[in-house]
């Protein structure tokens, strides 16, 4: 999950709490509590067949968001449903937290990736990869005929969604591909490749919540293997600000929510400059780049709202073509 250094006051936390127990009155199944590993290490909880915290933590918000927020700025009505049968007490105390500022940030940035992708569709783009695919569930609603969808993610985080999926009688379509990639010991096109990727076909890539958790040098892979796709082929990624860039309060929020996440064991590594990131992106392989801060998303997604729910001023999305 991307950095959470957003606030909100009282009462809007006691809209959303009131709303949500509203939904759940109103006959709204609610889906399983998600267990609390706090403290435990992600290494051994991986090999163990766990699933990665952060991961959990994006697919409560994005589901929490298809309850309260209306109207959505990002409809998943799969969202509630994959996260298991009892999530009601992981949906109420997320709804009880002061985010919306997170919560918005989420439901954007995978609107955005799949606003960008119905773009390549267009283009011709048979191929799509979501790199740190987590509880996404595009690949069960995809509307695009004939596109074939790569998942890639650690294969504990995959078998944990298999489970999710089976718990909840989601069928997995045939153009759903499992791609298992343990970075530390697997290269991501070799892996690609061997579940039936073509390199000499363009192909659309995000990675949502992803750059923050991953090196400067394996980002740069990352951004290779994606440039080395056929030409029409392209990339969106969320990123964050590097600290100097932040407020006081941000900034504060920001060091409180690094610490939990630390000792989770997803600690947050990687930080960009906007500024900086179209002449990265350009000497990596790409030849167009969009970038989208909190600014102009909320001019996008989230004008004319009379809920308040708005993005933060860290909030950043880059997209890039080949």
């Amino acid at each position: 999950m991307d950095p959470a250094e957003f606030q909100s006051s009282p009462d809007a936390v006691g809209m959303s709490r009131r709303r949500l127990l509203g939904a759940a009155a109103c006959g709204l199944v609610l889906p399983a509590a998600l267990p609390r590993l706090a403290g435990a290490e992600v290494p051994a909880r991986l090999l163990a067949g766990g699933a990665s915290l952060t991961a959990q933590g994006a697919a409560v918000q994005r589901a929490l968001h298809q309850i309260i927020d209306l109207p959505r700025v990002f409809d998943d009505p799969l969202a509630v449903a994959m996260l298991g049968a009892d999530a009601a007490p992981s949906l109420q105390a997320a709804a009880d937290r002061p985010s919306p500022g997170l919560r918005a940030y989420i439901a954007m940035r995978s609107r955005h990736a799949e606003d960008r992708l119905a773009e390549a569709v267009r283009r011709g783009v048979h191929q799509y990869v979501l790199l740190g695919a987590g509880l996404d569930s595009f690949a069960c609603r995809n509307p695009h005929p004939g596109l074939r969808v790569f998942e890639v993610d650690h294969p504990a985080t995959q078998q944990w969604k298999r489970r999710r999926l089976a718990d909840a009688g989601i069928a997995a379509p045939v153009s759903m591909n499992f791609v298992p990639v343990d970075f530390e010991s697997q290269r991501l096109d070799r892996q690609l490749t061997l579940h039936g990727f073509r390199f000499d076909k363009p192909a659309f890539f995000s990675m949502l919540g992803v750059v923050i958790y991953i090196s400067e040098e394996a980002l740069e892979q990352t951004l290779r293997v994606v440039a080395a796709c056929a030409p029409g082929s392209g990339l969106t990624f969320s990123f964050t600000l590097p600290a100097h860039r932040l407020g006081d309060a941000a900034r504060a929020a920001r060091e409180r929510s690094m610490a939990a996440v630390a000792k989770l064991g997803e600690p947050w590594i990687t930080f960009l400059e906007p500024e900086a990131l179209p002449s990265r992106l350009h000497a990596a392989g790409f030849s167009a780049v969009e970038l989208l801060d909190g600014e102009a998303g909320n001019r996008l997604y989230f004008a004319g709202r009379s809920d308040g729910l708005r993005l933060a001023g860290s909030a950043q999305m880059a997209t890039a073509w080949i």
